[in-house]
């Protein structure tokens, strides 16, 4: 059973309805916001106002030959067909999603292990998104398969057009590799499709008037039955309309088959519940901010509050595991597989037949270690040839049959390595990503910059080893701080290309807000104390300068999504500390954002601007901060038309306000893309280089 994160939720659990906003019954009052009618997304006059804007940022930034030959690299690296092919193992094969410039919007292929060994497998195509589109004239974005124990003959797969987060399901057959013109099918709507048995599937979607929550995601989850109509599926669930989502799906572990049914509230506050097989339900009597698992016999309780339970209590950061039948029927004994110190924290763990690899995350570096259960409690074993540094991540290959993972490792300037690690025996590194940048000449650093009230923020520093600490080198500071996502190194080609190669100075920063030392450095910024968030950027941003790494004319910042609303508060709070400011995908009407698409699920994270909460919020609402007679750093706002989880009118408005006061402003909005910002990869190759091109003409001058 797939453990539903709350991380999940935040980078992009495909959900919610379609684009427009959802209606509720106190509506964010706009009678005296001069930009809200550019919150109409596909109106002629909105389009026609973002091609207006969009060929003056091009004309900027996007006619010079650096541009050309930076979109043509990153375009190059998107395209290569020498990255790491990762796979799923299904059945007999592994299963892999393509994208390169033969396959614009990808291939779903797959191969044999054996074939997979060999420098260049031999693949075997499965679906050609590319053929589809052309055959029906749309244009599809892969959203991901759900194929059926144990014949995996047939496959439930999800398509997005454009790349929103909405998408359809179609029942695939997998031995003729063709769509079933009877199957089943769940058209567009934010939600989901899965498989119960052969013939019968849970389904959580727009049904209709009232069928979904007032964060736009699904209400009532649903059985439908083979060969009937989608309107006489029995109701399984049925949700209230201020909850976040609810959800259906099936265990189809041998052995241990069951059936759940999840009812999020909000982030951090779910409930999963058992569904018997006379579909009653029995509630799993943990803490709704715990998140939970089911594998097998056992368990899994991930805390994020202290809990006192039978006459103990663990602390927030745990994770506990206990018999699941013996929990269900009252017993209350856990074993303690991790608790966490002040320099560590749960990134994560795998099963596997006989073990759970633990991933623990150290001052944000990685360490694995093996926990075997047995009749006599847990034991604990190192993980033969873990790596001692860099970003390692671990991913079971059949956490029914095998003992073996999937081991990544990467860090900023080493390409990512795929290993196949059989428990207990050394790594056998299978596929290798080419280096797409010069790395040369260039070395990591971890410093830690004081906040405003004394916290130590870690941050990762990739710098030339000839660096004059003069403040003269150009610097892009990257951050996100929220939901409890974790930054840990990783390679891009498209930051080294675009960035690292040139000369530059790139740093990320671990800021509260985040996961990197658990749910209490998330915990830390939540809210009213969101501001800590921000004093954590701005001081690792002072000590970048303090150090004489860079100086405030040449140090620019990025971030997307969350990070856009980090970065806008950035552009509008600490303006004196910046040359260039990107601001990507961004929440920044903090007194609208809970009436826009899915704006209503992040209040749990934010607060509720309708309610007393507006006094807090509107002190990191960057759209109420702007001050027209105030001086700003060149600014570059980016989205998507097609996103449909943050409202692409928070940076419409945003641009529009700011270019209408004569502010240095540019923007771009692709009409395809989704939440990612690109559809394909000529236009993430697009967007990338005008961000980089962007920063590196502000910070250079």
């Amino acid at each position: 059973m797939p453990r539903l994160t709350h991380a999940c939720l935040a980078a992009g659990l495909a959900v919610a309805g379609a684009l427009s906003a959802p209606v509720h019954a106190k509506e964010a009052d706009v009678s005296n916001d001069p930009y809200a009618w550019l919150e109409e997304v596909e109106g002629q006059k909105q389009l026609d106002w973002v091609r207006g804007v969009n060929a003056k940022a091009e004309a900027e930034i996007a006619a010079t030959p650096a541009f050309k030959q930076l979109e043509s690299d990153i375009r190059a690296i998107l395209d290569s067909d020498a990255k790491i092919p990762g796979v799923q193992k299904i059945g007999d094969y592994y299963y892999n999603f393509w994208k390169d410039k033969q396959h614009e919007r990808g291939v779903w292929r797959r191969t044999t292990l054996a074939e997979y060994r060999k420098a260049q497998p031999r693949w075997e195509t499965v679906l050609d998104l590319d053929a589809l589109n052309k055959a029906e004239g749309k244009n599809w974005v892969w959203h991901g398969a759900d194929c059926r124990k144990p014949d995996y003959t047939r496959c439930l797969i999800a398509l997005s057009r454009g790349g929103a987060d909405a998408d359809e399901t179609r029942e695939f057959d997998l031995v003729n590799k063709k769509f079933l013109a009877d199957g089943f099918y769940r058209p567009e709507a934010k939600g989901g499709l899965g498989w119960k048995d052969a013939d019968t599937v849970y389904v959580y979607t727009d049904f209709g008037d009232g069928s979904m929550t007032s964060s736009g995601y699904p209400r009532i989850a649903k059985e439908w039955k083979r060969g009937t109509p989608l309107e006489s599926a029995t109701v399984v669930y049925e949700g209230k309309p201020d909850d976040m989502y609810i959800a259906a799906f099936h265990d189809d572990t041998p052995g241990f088959q069951r059936d759940f049914v999840s009812r999020t509230l909000a982030f951090y506050n779910d409930e999963l519940y058992l569904r018997r097989a006379d579909g009653t339900l029995a509630k799993i009597d943990a803490p709704n901010s715990a998140n939970k698992g089911v594998h097998k016999e056992w368990l899994t309780l991930e805390l994020r509050e202290p809990w006192t339970v039978g006459g103990k209590t663990y602390a927030a950061g745990s994770l506990l595991a206990a018999k699941f039948d013996d929990f269900m029927a009252g017993k209350r004994a856990f074993d303690v597989l991790f608790a966490p110190t002040d320099k560590t924290s749960l990134a994560g763990f795998t099963w596997t037949k006989s073990h759970l690899v633990l991933n623990v995350l150290e001052d944000v570096k990685n360490r694995l270690s093996v926990l075997t259960p047995s009749a006599s409690g847990w034991t604990t074993s190192a993980f033969v040839g873990a790596p001692s540094f860099g970003t390692v991540g671990v991913g079971d290959v059949d956490s029914d049959d095998s003992d073996a993972v999937w081991l990544t490792v990467t860090d900023y300037l080493t390409p990512t390595t795929l290993s196949l690690a059989e428990i207990g025996q050394p790594p056998e590194q299978l596929k290798s990503m080419p280096a797409f940048f010069d790395a040369s000449g260039k070395k990591i650093e971890q410093h830690f910059a004081t906040s405003k009230d004394g916290t130590k923020v870690p941050y990762f520093l990739v710098r030339p080893e000839g660096l004059k600490y003069d403040g003269s080198t150009p610097t892009l500071l990257y951050g996100y701080g929220g939901f409890e996502i974790s930054l840990t190194p990783g390679y891009s080609g498209g930051v080294g290309k675009g960035w690292l190669e040139k000369g530059g100075v790139y740093a990320v920063a671990n800021i509260r807000g985040g996961g990197e030392y658990g749910p209490r450095w998330h915990q830390a910024a939540l809210k009213a104390n969101r501001h800590k968030a921000y004093e954590d950027f701005a001081a690792v941003a002072q000590d970048l300068i303090a150090r004489k790494i860079t100086s405030p004319k040449h140090l620019g910042i990025q971030g997307g999504s969350n990070g856009g609303l980090l970065t806008g508060n950035m552009l509008t709070q600490y303006p004196e500390l910046f040359g260039a400011v990107v601001v990507q995908v961004p929440l920044l009407d903090m007194k609208r954002y809970s009436h826009l698409l899915a704006g209503a699920s992040w209040m749990a994270e934010y607060g509720n601007p309708d309610t007393a909460d507006w006094e807090f919020i509107q002190t990191f609402s960057p759209y109420h901060l702007f001050d027209a007679k105030k001086d700003y750093p060149p600014t570059l706002f980016m989205t998507s038309t097609r996103d449909d989880r943050v409202h692409p009118g928070h940076a419409r408005k945003m641009a529009a306000k700011m270019l209408d006061a004569g502010k240095d402003v540019r923007y771009y909005e692709n009409i395809e893309g989704g939440h990612g910002g690109a559809a394909n990869n000529a236009q993430a190759a697009h967007m990338s280089a005008l961000a980089y091109t962007f920063l590196w003409q502000q910070l250079t001058k």
